[in-house]
């Protein structure tokens, strides 16, 4: 199949570089969020954007400039377990939720902070989300 992307990022920085201004502005301040809330998690690329691990995935940044997130404009914040976080909309038939940025002052940095929290909470469930004994 190969990659549909005209771009293989190297490492987390060069996706920063090739984001333009008003998309890099947002990511910065949501990748600061989940490293001030989940301050031993991995940060690596998958789809050639930023997801975030500790026991699992947890959370990704999806702008609208990485061509097959189906996004018109704006940053995604995806958690991987959206569909078992309290409040956050998802489409019914995935388990991924998200919120989607268009600009940084539609950022409510305490809710990012409580969804960031509860899906550090799932992660330590384990990977379906239940209660380890």
């Amino acid at each position: 199949m190969g990659n549909p992307q005209k771009t293989k990022f190297r490492n987390i920085a060069d996706f920063f570089d090739s984001l333009p201004k008003d998309e890099l502005k947002i990511v910065e301040i949501l990748s600061a969020l989940i490293v001030e809330c989940i301050p031993d998690c991995k940060e690596k690329l998958a789809y050639n954007v930023p997801f975030y691990y500790r026991h699992s995935r947890i959370v990704f940044i999806w702008p609208a400039s990485v061509p097959w997130g189906n996004l018109a404009k704006g940053v995604a914040l995806g958690f991987c377990k959206g569909d078992k976080l309290f409040d956050l909309d998802t489409d019914g038939k995935k388990t991924i939720g998200r919120k989607l940025f268009t600009s940084i002052k539609h950022i409510d940095q305490n809710e990012i902070r409580q969804l960031l929290y509860e899906a550090v909470l799932l992660d330590e469930q384990g990977p379906t989300g239940k209660r380890k004994r």
